[in-house]
């Protein structure tokens, strides 16, 4: 029979089997973040509907899961967790030793149309980095998320993270003939240009000015190779600062060991239009997902939320497309916790809630059957620890004061073989 209530489309019940693939991706993501050195912080799930528009503009509004709560003020449900990370530092940073460097893995939620790594809800880790110029920190910020995907068992071979440089594809348009005022839809040309004929990317370059020439040299540039970068702008002095960090930010990822995730690629531009420099997106070497992650440098959204001038840098790490990937390559959580210690009394009225109680005081997991029977069959107890995954079964009849003293029979549920030993004893030599 169907169930009365289901769940409202894109959005997910958690069983335990998914429940651990969940953790297993939320674990790798805090390790990562902390083993880079990055403080947790949250925030509310509610906002002011205002801090998405002034950040996305009014057309954000049809993404939103937005309302007028009781008190008549119009608020949504976060999209995403930058605008929220902008209004907690714009009231605390002045106090605060810079960089700062803080990681959060929030609940997103977009009335968008569900697809295959596309939900109407979303885990997501952010982390960004607030108060930092050098391009080491774009380096070190494109490495932790590689490592997520390294500790969860994704190799180079698995996966790839493109980068740019918004400042490079900027100068390197105007030099071209686009001019400042259509400088988003040549943006938007590129973003598509794996999608879009190339016949048509021609046509839209040339809707905003340029001669055929013109736009097939823009094309080009989508092809282009570090060296060909070098060669074809070496030139120019706008270009030289640029290059010379994406060199750096190239070397010191080589160095971090990432030299074979990382491809320089000028079709990413992130849709953004906050994006101020070094920018990328991490995708399935197969390309058979989305965007995996992505993020960049984007220096002036202080400013222009906060009144602060302040550097910045973060990416976006959505567990969804992670997920899939992960059951794609076999490397999703299986199997559940299964307990240590299934406790078993050999005689009725043994009271094993005390060794229970004294195997969870330090640490074990442990099951014990809730109803206990009269007459005792040993065999049937063994079948429920087996069936209970238990690694141990703990047989115990007379107990001892104190309970450590108590001698126990364990019995290796894998293995059949048996030892007596006392309650303490079976602590310190179990691992």
């Amino acid at each position: 029979m169907a169930a009365r209530h289901a769940a409202l489309p894109g959005f997910r019940d958690f069983y335990p089997d998914e429940m651990r693939r969940r953790q297993q991706i939320f674990s790798a993501w805090r390790d990562v973040a902390i083993r880079y050195g990055f403080e947790e912080y949250d925030g509310p799930p509610l906002e002011s509907l205002d801090l998405y528009i002034e950040k996305s503009g009014p057309e954000i509004v049809g993404q939103l899961f937005n309302f007028v709560d009781k008190g008549g003020r119009e608020v949504a449900l976060r999209p995403e967790m930058t605008p929220t990370l902008v209004r907690m530092l714009g009231a605390r940073i002045k106090g605060l030793p810079r960089p700062v460097r803080w990681f959060s893995t929030p609940q997103l939620f977009r009335y968008e149309k569900q697809q295959r790594g596309r939900l109407r809800e979303h885990f997501q880790l952010n982390m960004d980095i607030i108060g930092e110029e050098s391009v080491l920190a774009d380096a070190d910020l494109l490495a932790a998320a590689l490592d997520v995907l390294r500790s969860l068992g994704l190799k180079s071979d698995d996966v790839v993270a493109r980068y740019s440089d918004r400042r490079l594809l900027h100068q390197a348009l105007l030099e071209l003939g686009v001019t400042e005022e259509n400088l988003a839809v040549a943006y938007n040309v590129f973003d598509k240009v794996d999608r879009d004929p190339r016949e048509v990317c021609i046509e839209r370059l040339a809707a905003i000015g340029l001669s055929a020439k013109q736009a097939d040299d823009a094309l080009s540039l989508t092809s282009m190779t570090p060296a060909d970068l070098e060669r074809r702008f070496s030139s120019n002095t706008a270009f030289a600062p640029i290059l010379q960090d994406l060199d750096q930010y190239r070397s010191a990822l080589g160095s971090l060991g990432f030299a074979d995730w990382i491809q320089l690629d000028m079709k990413i531009v992130r849709g953004l239009a906050y994006y101020t420099g070094i920018v990328f997106e991490i995708f399935d070497r197969k390309g058979q997902l989305r965007a995996i992650c992505g993020g960049g440098r984007y220096d002036n959204l202080f400013s222009a939320l906060a009144g602060i001038d302040v550097p910045a840098l973060g990416f976006g790490f959505g567990d969804v497309v992670l997920g899939e990937l992960l059951k794609d390559r076999g490397l999703a959580a299986t199997g559940g916790q299964d307990p240590d210690v299934y406790v078993i009394a050999t005689e009725p009225g043994v009271d094993i809630l005390r060794i229970v109680a004294f195997l969870r005081e330090r640490g074990r997991s442990v099951l014990f059957a809730y109803r206990q029977p009269d007459r005792m069959n040993l065999g049937k107890s063994l079948k429920a620890a087996s069936s209970a995954n238990a690694k141990d079964a703990l047989l115990a009849g007379d107990l001892a004061d104190p309970i450590g003293n108590t001698q126990i029979i364990v019995k290796n549920l894998s293995t059949g073989e048996q030892r007596n030993v006392s309650l303490s004893t079976y602590i310190e030599v179990r691992v």
